[in-house]
């Protein structure tokens, strides 16, 4: 069975509340889980410790008997020391679209147009 560490939804429309469990990887996200991790409260502030409240030894039980954390709940287990911090690297999405490179050689023309023309003035 290949066992997951996730976050399970619950709370009203646009009242987002999720349950850190540990879950078959084949269950729906919201279905059937092994057991709840702790709880995850994203209207909180970001330094509120109520925020996020995760039982430690059960997630440090289920990832050594193989449970695979997904990507938002390994952020969070490398924010409580947990676990290391991985490198993450994605390049493609940080060069800028089509739109935004052709503002930005627009933006650099008109300086240097204006650069040109206060240098010629002096």
């Amino acid at each position: 069975m290949a066992m997951k560490i996730r976050l399970a939804r619950g709370g009203s429309k646009k009242r987002p509340f999720y349950r850190i469990v540990a879950a078959d990887s084949r269950m729906p996200r919201d279905g059937r889980f092994v057991e709840k991790l702790g709880t995850y409260n994203p209207l909180l502030a970001k330094d509120s410790e109520e925020r996020v409240k995760m039982n430690v030894e059960r997630i440090q039980y289920w990832i050594d008997q193989g449970a695979q954390p997904t990507d938002r709940i390994s952020r969070m287990l490398e924010a409580a020391g947990i676990i290391a911090k991985k490198d993450r690297n994605n390049p493609e999405k940080a060069v800028p679209g089509k739109k935004a490179t052709e503002r930005a050689e627009e933006k650099a023309a008109k300086a240097a147009s204006a650069a040109e023309a206060a240098a010629s003035a002096e």
